[in-house]
């Protein structure tokens, strides 16, 4: 963690529970990437949310990429932004 942001007060918040439906694959990345840093599913979507909110193109350093990048090849996630608006969900 920066310095910077080990010298600052914590930010109170209000946190609720909330039920979305997220792709199956990219969620398991999602949380392999939470127990790698030994935080929560949702403080880790926290972080992406605000870093995308303020345009900060990349919220991981070089090595969690790297590490991402694995997790999508176990996993088997091969989508891609560029999929995002595209997505149909598969009929049980």
């Amino acid at each position: 963690m920066p310095q910077e942001q080990q010298n600052r007060e914590p930010v109170v918040v209000e946190r609720v529970q909330t039920g979305v439906r997220m792709e199956k694959r990219l969620l398991k990345v999602l949380k392999a990437i939470a127990e790698l840093k030994d935080m929560t599913l949702g403080d880790l979507l926290e972080g992406i949310v605000l870093h995308a909110f303020e345009g900060k193109l990349v919220p991981f350093s070089p090595q969690t990429l790297k590490e991402i990048e694995q997790f999508k090849q176990l996993y088997g996630l091969t989508l891609k932004a560029s999929d995002s608006h595209n997505l149909k969900e598969k009929r049980k």
